[in-house]
């Protein structure tokens, strides 16, 4: 039987199991699917970039280390990083319990985010992806 993956709609989502959402309070953000924590498993430590710069789509934007794994995060979306998630990055373990509210891990500014979530994948795409990764 295959493990169950909560997969959000309303979220966009990368190959390499990140994801982006706007909030109601227009803010921009981004962490790491269900699907990447359970494989990862135990989160111990998350190496992210500084208030200021410039992550690019697709692109590594820092690493989450695991009892299990080093791994990189692949930026879904270029933009300016304005708020690291201190909470998330005091208590990494916080990616396993909640990947995707209190778990986020960068808020961003993106000029063109309906534009760049174009080339990402929706809930349903997502899902029907992970199925196939296993």
């Amino acid at each position: 039987m295959s493990e169950m993956y909560e997969v959000r709609p309303g979220y966009y989502y990368t190959k390499g199991d990140t994801w982006v959402c706007k909030c109601e309070d227009g803010r921009i953000l981004m962490g790491i699917s269900d699907y990447a924590q359970k494989k990862l498993k135990k989160i111990e430590y998350l190496t992210l970039p500084e208030i200021g710069e410039t992550v690019e789509q697709g692109e590594s934007l820092g690493e989450v280390e695991s009892q299990k794994a080093v791994s990189d995060m692949m930026s879904p979306v270029t933009g300016e990083v304005l708020e690291i998630n201190e909470e998330a990055v005091e208590k990494p373990g916080l990616l396993n319990t909640d990947p995707y509210e209190n778990g986020w891990i960068l808020s961003l500014s993106c000029e063109d985010l309906e534009g760049q979530c174009a080339a990402l994948m929706d809930n349903e795409a997502y899902s029907a992806y992970i199925q196939q990764k296993g």
